[in-house]
């Protein structure tokens, strides 16, 4: 059922890669919503993915963007700029990348310049991206910025390897760009720390089984869903949010501040 949360809206999803994903989940929330979009990923993803399907469902052009590369990212929001005709709304950054965990290195024997990589992508081009919004004055005023980030940021999931401190960086540049960005614009920059979530990406981390159990039994309401965020997405994209930002918002079923509960217990 649709509330017209976003109509009239416009936005930037970056990061959807197939139905599974949080972002193309929140692509279709957003759409359905009354907002306009524009869709982006590597170029590498989206022959990967699935971008394409999704583009047809939510009406969306779909325009490459490599993240690491200033460039590129000043390039998608120049012709976002021209799709919408004019300045946007909101951006969700679901970007993630790991070479180490690819490469199966352990975290205390990282090649750091895979590591530079990862933090380079999964991170920084979070800051890339504002840069470039700020520069052209692309986010309209009380704008909104979500960054999709995982509690390992906060605490030692050994499996999560390298990625944890991509998501501690993320986390900070959110806070600290969100304050500019909110002094200059009043445009919020929220991070939304999610359960595990079982997208093609998430299962590819060591152990993912063993997290998502782990958590399901840990949280009092039970783990949140990929639906679940992306209807939290499109609660902090809409006005009911507008003085809600340089935030981590904890999107986990209460994980987050459980000590320990009886289901964990009785499997000891």
């Amino acid at each position: 059922m649709s509330h017209n949360l976003l109509k009239g809206k416009k936005g930037i999803i970056f990061g959807a890669l197939d139905e599974k994903s949080i972002a193309w989940i929140t692509a279709i929330k957003c759409f359905e919503e009354g907002a306009q979009l524009v869709l982006t990923n590597a170029p590498v993803a989206m022959r990967m993915g699935e971008i394409n399907k999704l583009a047809e469902k939510v009406n969306a052009p779909v325009i490459a963007c490599d993240v690491s590369n200033a460039e590129d990212v000043e390039n998608l929001i120049s012709k976002s700029m021209e799709h919408f005709g004019g300045s946007f709304d909101f951006i969700l950054h679901s970007i993630g990348m790991s070479l180490n965990v690819r490469k199966g290195k352990h975290y205390t024997e990282i090649d750091y310049g895979f590591n530079a990589k990862t933090l380079d992508i999964s991170s920084m081009s979070l800051h890339r991206v504002l840069a470039a919004c700020m520069k052209k004055d692309a986010l309209n005023e009380r704008g909104s910025v979500l960054a999709l980030s995982y509690i390992a940021a906060q605490r030692v999931f050994p499996d999560y390897n390298e990625m944890a401190d991509a998501k501690a960086l993320l986390e900070s540049v959110a806070r600290s760009f969100g304050y500019h960005y909110g002094i200059k614009k009043q445009v919020r920059v929220n991070t939304i720390s999610q359960s595990p979530t079982r997208t093609t990406a998430g299962s590819g981390v060591k152990g993912f089984d063993g997290f998502m159990t782990y958590a399901e039994k840990m949280s009092p309401l039970g783990n949140a869903t990929a639906e679940d965020c992306a209807n939290y997405c499109v609660v902090m994209f809409s006005d009911l949010t507008r003085m809600v930002t340089m935030q981590n918002l904890f999107h986990d079923g209460g994980f987050s501040f459980t000590g320990v509960t009886n289901a964990v217990i009785e499997k000891m």
